[in-house]
């Protein structure tokens, strides 16, 4: 198993930040658009899936299509300035590489501070932003929302068997059917709300599933 240093220090989290604002308008949040590349390839899953240990070779499975050698999870919410560093002094990121195992991602997101139960990042993160060096794929979660989005799939077959292999992910339709009613507390989301969340994440015509 690898060590928990897979939980960055100063100058790897600034590592990961930068990666990350390459991929993601960091100070966005959903229903706005999220990513700086085209989206209209995105999936959608539950927030809390991302945050589970069997969900790591998804992030693989990305990151190897795009030749990247690590995933890089940043939490933005709680921040780390004003939550993380006076409460906790840990920086609110993880780097591992794709060949660390489940229990290797686990250790990492999971890791409580000493002291401090129950006060890991699976726990207290609120906002997160998944990628990989490469900046051609990433992942952006939200428990408000109680989703994960995800975008940068090689091809329409790769997308289609990513998803048979790793879902249920949802297009974005069915996640205003099946996700959004729990965010809304039993109800539809407001129409604002879907008419923006569709423009920024909807297949754009022509592109095939």
């Amino acid at each position: 198993m690898l060590e928990v240093g897979s939980i960055v220090d100063r100058n790897g989290y600034m590592s990961v930040r930068s990666h990350a604002a390459t991929v993601f308008h960091l100070d966005s949040r959903l229903p706005h658009q999220v990513f700086k590349e085209d989206a209209s390839d995105s999936l959608f899953c539950e927030f809390d899936a991302v945050l589970a240990p069997d969900f790591w070779p998804t992030f693989c499975a990305m990151a190897r299509w795009h030749g990247d050698q690590r995933v890089e999870l940043l939490v933005l919410e709680p921040d780390c300035e004003t939550y993380y560093l006076p409460k906790y002094r840990m920086y609110p990121a993880i780097s591992l590489p794709i060949e660390a195992s489940v229990e290797d991602y686990w250790a990492a997101i999971g890791y409580e501070p000493p002291g401090e139960s129950y006060e890991s990042m699976a726990i207290t993160a609120n906002v997160i932003a998944v990628t990989g060096a490469s900046g051609k794929w990433g992942c952006w979660g939200e428990r408000e929302s109680e989703v994960a989005v995800f975008r940068g799939f090689p091809d329409a077959a790769s997308r289609s068997e990513w998803r048979a292999q790793f879902g249920p992910f949802l297009e974005v339709s069915e996640a205003l059917d099946s996700y959004f009613p729990w965010t809304f507390r039993g109800r539809s989301a407001p129409d604002g709300y879907v008419a923006e969340l569709t423009a920024n994440y909807g297949r754009c015509e022509g592109v095939q599933p």
